[in-house]
């Protein structure tokens, strides 16, 4: 099993890191943003905390997750460089407490009528559902038995029917952090 790099460890038990703390927000672009705002904290009990507006008009917002400890920033696509149209892209997973908090997000989408992939066993240990916003950028909540054990590199192969097999080696080239 390969170990990936982790933090140099100096003494008693000090890391040398570049002081990153955690991820703050992903920013998604949106066509319409009242529709994004209401779906996203409908779907994901989220709370607006903050606007963003140019001139007077309101281009874009921050939805807080309390429970999660991060924000979901949303930004009217015609307004954003390059205006990047995501559907179909999943830019970024959620991970969730237990298999069973995967089923009663699925189940919360078939209440109110969302669009959602069935809970995708991948293997004993993991497990993913995928959830479509109203532009089609999909939402990928993911379940791991202890979180992935970090520093344990696992590479997963998709075969065309969709079924992972994973390998230990990576093969990329990455470079130390020494």
């Amino acid at each position: 099993m390969t170990q990936i790099a982790s933090p140099l460890l100096l003494d008693e038990g000090a890391v040398m890191t570049i002081g990153m703390t955690k991820v703050l927000h992903v920013k998604i672009p949106v066509t319409d943003l009242q529709r994004s705002v209401t779906w996203y904290c409908e779907l994901l009990d989220l709370e607006v905390f903050r606007e963003f507006a140019e001139q007077g008009a309101l281009r874009g917002a921050a939805l807080l997750s309390r429970e999660g400890g991060f924000a979901v920033a949303l930004r009217e696509r015609e307004f954003c460089a390059g205006q990047p149209d995501l559907a179909g892209y999943d830019p970024f997973a959620v991970h969730m407490a237990s298999r069973d908090a995967l089923a009663d997000l699925a189940a919360k989408c078939d209440r109110r009528g969302i669009e959602h992939s069935p809970v995708q066993d991948r293997g004993p240990d993991e497990a993913v559902v995928d959830v479509p916003d109203p532009d089609g950028t999909v939402l990928r909540f993911c379940w791991m038995r202890d979180g992935g054990q970090p520093g344990r590199f696992t590479g997963l192969d998709f075969d065309a029917t969709g079924r992972p097999a994973s390998y230990d080696t990576p093969r990329l080239s990455v470079p130390s952090h020494q």
